[in-house]
């Protein structure tokens, strides 16, 4: 069975690994609930994230201009893109997202949920989290 990682109101379940790929892809299921968002906007530079979504709509704020993933959407966020998603609507989301090459893996999350689970329901250290980011590719917005 396929390990699920849980932040908050966000969950991901990768489905193909980048050593799967031989570096090419990774791709994962990425949940949102209902009212969660991501408060920390952010890019990466070496990879493309597309998303497919499958259930609810997802709201997804690229480069300042928001766009609605629904059932079968795409939404392809190119590298350097500032970007963050919220989820607005009263249903969970779900996507199936793919990123290209397969830099990004599950310790990405793991250790993010670590810096969550640390702040024990109070506000999350900003400079740990930033840290997380920039240590797996991604570059904080702001």
């Amino acid at each position: 069975m396929t390990e699920t990682i849980r932040l908050g109101g966000i969950w991901v379940r990768f489905l193909v690994e980048s050593e799967e790929a031989n570096g090419s892809a990774a791709m994962f299921e990425f949940g949102v609930a209902s009212g969660s968002r991501v408060p920390a906007p952010h890019s990466h530079d070496a990879y493309e994230e597309t998303l497919y979504g499958l259930d609810g709509t997802l709201t997804m704020t690229v480069e300042g201009v928001e766009h609605q993933v629904g059932p079968g959407d795409t939404l392809c966020i190119r590298r350097g893109e500032v970007h963050g998603f919220d989820n607005h609507g009263g249903t969970d989301t779900r996507t199936l997202t793919v990123i290209t090459p397969g830099v990004l893996g599950p310790d990405y999350f793991r250790e993010m949920a670590e810096v969550l689970r640390a702040a024990a329901g109070g506000p999350p250290d900003l400079a740990a989290i930033g840290a997380v980011m920039r240590r797996h590719g991604l570059t904080p917005a702001g």
